[in-house]
């Protein structure tokens, strides 16, 4: 998982991630796309590579890229704990109960004349 968000900190990394989330490209066309020498996308291609959030095949003369989001899978795990949506439920939860048990005892104290003799 360090390495994953290793790889994904970088904001040209994962600018090629999203590029490869639409489509597998080679990498001159990712190179293209980004004002950095060429060298350096092909470092973080193999940064991205070595996480193992992409794979590439080499096809005639060019290798072809292609994501796996795989390796994101304990990351989204371990953040998805980190925004836990159940503090509200049970809050929620605390708040029906009260208004059953307030409810519940309007209903038992008798009639309503009864009631105004305690509250006034």
């Amino acid at each position: 998982m360090d390495e994953v968000a290793t790889a994904i900190a970088d904001p040209v990394r994962r600018h090629i991630l999203t590029l490869l989330r639409d489509e597998p490209l080679a990498a001159g066309d990712i190179a293209r796309r980004f004002a950095i020498s060429r060298p350096a996308i092909s470092r973080h291609l193999r940064v991205l590579r070595e996480s193992g959030l992409v794979r590439d095949e080499l096809v005639g003369r060019q290798r072809i890229y292609r994501l796996d989001p795989g390796p994101l899978a304990p990351l989204i795990n371990w953040l998805a704990g980190l925004v836990r949506t159940d503090r509200w439920e049970r809050h929620l939860d605390a708040l029906e109960t009260e208004v059953y048990r307030t409810r519940r005892e309007r209903r038992s104290s008798g009639p309503a004349e009864h009631r105004r003799e305690h509250t006034a």
